[in-house]
């Protein structure tokens, strides 16, 4: 298997990829094609495909943030069962964003993800694609070490249409496993850098960041 980074709309890797999202996610987490363009041009987003038998089985997107020294997992899709695809993204993007924070002379923090609560995602398929099951998605992560920050998140939508999206959670994967607290502030200045890209934000995006700028401190809870 392959793994290779996507830096065009022209490469015609990114179709199959962009195909293969819009088979798995919601239409309100998927980015229109052509505004694709800037994102994958931009050094700091990566967007890798895994390749199998010249087929695209498998899609990651993440960034690093070297002065918040986090990263973010954007999305993970594994389009094919039984071809361990998950294993093969998680270990090939963690490989790479530590050779990112070892380029910028501190160490990393954790990474940050949006998880599916499956039960409030109940009626979404997923394409079928057993492994993207939202129960199982969230086992997995949780086995992986990510944890639930504790407070309630929504998100705007990608269609950038200022409607909030509140069937996730926002979570992270700290580096070192004993941590039980992330500082408020870090999610605050992390979650403005992240949507800054969206004009249109709806009110209670605003009204849950407002909440966060009075806290000091978030647990981090068992997924």
């Amino acid at each position: 298997m392959e793994f290779i980074r996507i830096q065009s709309i022209d490469n015609p890797l990114f179709r199959s990829m962009h195909d293969l999202m819009k088979e798995v996610f919601p239409p309100e987490e998927v980015l229109e094609y052509s505004l694709w363009k800037e994102p994958l041009e931009d050094p700091g987003i990566r967007v890798f495909v895994a390749v199998h038998e010249g087929k695209v089985v498998g899609t990651t997107e993440y960034r690093y943030y070297d002065d918040f020294q986090v990263a973010m997992t954007d999305f993970t899709i594994i389009g094919q069962a039984g071809l361990g695809i998950g294993r093969f993204l998680a270990r090939k993007r963690w490989d790479d964003l530590q050779a990112l924070a070892a380029a910028s002379g501190k160490p990393m923090l954790g990474m940050f993800a949006e998880i599916y609560d499956p039960y409030r995602i109940e009626g979404h398929a997923f394409g079928g694609v057993k492994p993207m099951d939202p129960f199982v998605r969230r086992e997995v992560l949780s086995h992986l070490g990510y944890k639930r920050l504790g407070f309630s998140y929504v998100h705007p939508s990608w269609e950038n249409d200022g409607e909030a999206v509140a069937e996730l959670d926002l979570c992270f994967l700290p580096t070192d496993e004993d941590q039980t607290e992330l500082q408020a502030k870090l999610v605050v200045n992390f979650l403005k850098r992240y949507y800054a890209v969206l004009a249109n934000k709806p009110k209670s995006w605003h009204e849950m960041i407002e909440a966060l700028e009075q806290k000091n401190n978030l647990s981090l809870l068992p997924l």
